[in-house]
């Protein structure tokens, strides 16, 4: 059982992640080993992401604290918090490909922008191109005239070669 102090501290620190994140998504784990909830958490490691497993009071708290009006009390089942701070997707696709793998685990809610958004609201976000796929997208749509332009330059280099060619084998 934790001190007041520990509880404290808790708050305090998934408080400052809370302010600190773009996306949070609650979801109810029980049922799940705690092997895939190593796999889980390691997977969202590498994403710039965190998920946090303390009482349901204390991550309210935590919320409220950040200025976040969320009824996580009323949540059914055991709550863990995933706090992702490196981009708005990530944290949601990582959750949602677990949750279609193992059957206990279960998204209920999530928060983006410093406002709650449903189960539905938080599986459609995991469905969205992630940050750099975007990036990619604007690189290669900013890429394309140019490279057609090029394209073009070669194909009229390419007629006169021919057209040479032609000449010179005619004359030969």
């Amino acid at each position: 059982m934790l001190t007041r102090s520990q509880k404290e501290e808790l708050v305090k620190n998934l408080t400052e992640q809370v302010k600190a994140g773009k996306v949070a998504v609650f979801s109810d784990y029980a049922g799940t080993t705690v092997a895939k909830m190593k796999e889980l958490r390691n997977e969202l490691r590498k994403s710039g992401s965190s998920f946090k497993i303390t009482k349901k009071k204390l991550i309210q708290l935590a919320f409220k604290n950040a200025g976040i009006e969320a009824d996580v009390q009323n949540m059914k089942g055991q709550i863990g918090v995933a706090i992702g701070e490196a981009d708005e997707v990530s944290a949601a696709k990582i959750l949602a490909k677990f949750a279609k793998e193992n059957e206990n685990f279960k998204i209920i809610e999530g928060m983006l922008e410093n406002k709650m958004i449903s189960a539905a609201e938080v599986m459609a976000l995991a469905k969205l191109p992630s940050r750099d796929e975007l990036l990619a997208k604007l690189v290669g749509s900013i890429n394309a005239p140019v490279s057609g332009f090029v394209n073009v330059l070669a194909g009229n280099l390419r007629n006169l070669v021919g057209v040479l060619k032609a000449i010179g084998d005619a004359k030969a």
